[in-house]
């Protein structure tokens, strides 16, 4: 009785929390409906009333939106295939291939997450100029695909997977390769879901690497794009223009948790109990 009742307390504790945390994208949502006039008059409320679509007409209308659209999807579909191709074959290296000096690149890779973004941002701008690759989708992509996160995933990922498994492949006369592609890969679809859905979401939402590298407007991603509608902005009549940019932005990637996030649990769940 006592352990039902403890359960209910921390059931409704979790869905207040849950529900604090939603009332700032409710109140987005909520502004994004309003038509100018109302918003001029009051922002508060839940309900919008009157409602109107008008906000979400003028983004697409008077912007490269759908243009930009285009870019953050090209941008975070080749970012995460990449992504997922390289860290999971470096991750299968570092867990199950014998090479000489494997422990001493694995550290140094590793040493990646201690550099900050902020200290190869001129670097790497001076390298793109002088290769002038700036303003395509190369440059966008590219310089994000040196994940070390995503190598030490796979790495701990594989090293967890039972070597009978192999061995077994083996016996069949199986090449490394094949091994690679047809035993363990399957097995780490778990882990290559998360990290899969992490680096979409990086990817979607990165900000400041796109915005050294894309000068123009035509290659700017839709972060990057909605970001410079909003320079002008100083008075409530574009609130509801701004919220819809909000919205607009944000969709993809809430549309993206719900439909994945039993494997985001699953596979956080399996990698971290390894």
């Amino acid at each position: 009785m006592n352990r039902t009742l403890t359960d209910r307390l921390i059931l409704a504790l979790v869905v207040a929390f849950a529900f604090v945390w939603m009332m700032p994208m409710l109140w987005v949502l909520t502004l994004s409906l309003k038509p100018n006039e109302e918003l001029v008059r009051s922002t508060n409320g839940i309900i919008p009333w009157p409602r109107t679509l008008e906000h979400f007409a003028t983004l697409l209308r008077v912007s490269l939106t759908p243009r930009w659209l285009l870019n953050s999807v090209v941008v975070a579909v080749g970012m995460t295939a990449s992504t997922l191709l390289l860290s999971s074959l470096a991750g299968y290296a570092f867990a199950r291939i014998d090479f000489p000096g494997r422990r001493a690149v694995f550290l140094l890779v590793m040493a990646g997450l201690m550099v900050p973004e902020q200290a190869i941002l001129v670097p790497l701008h001076a390298m793109f100029a002088d290769w002038e690759l700036h303003n395509t989708y190369f440059s966008l992509i590219a310089p994000r695909l040196a994940g070390p996160m995503g190598v030490f995933l796979m790495t701990q990922f594989f090293k967890a997977v039972p070597r009978e498994l192999e061995e077994a492949a083996e016996l069949d006369n199986a090449g490394r390769f094949k091994i690679f592609w047809s035993v363990m890969l399957p097995l780490s679809r778990p882990a290559l879901t998360t990290l899969g859905i992490f680096t979409f979401l990086f990817a979607w939402n990165d900000f400041l690497w796109p915005v050294v590298t894309a000068t123009q407007p035509e290659m700017y991603t839709l972060s990057v794009g909605l970001g410079s509608l909003q320079g002008n902005f100083a008075m409530s009549e574009g609130l509801g223009f701004l919220m819809a940019s909000a919205v607009f932005a944000s969709a993809p990637m809430l549309i993206l948790y719900v439909v994945f996030q039993r494997y985001i649990v699953q596979g956080i769940a399996i990698t971290g109990g390894k």
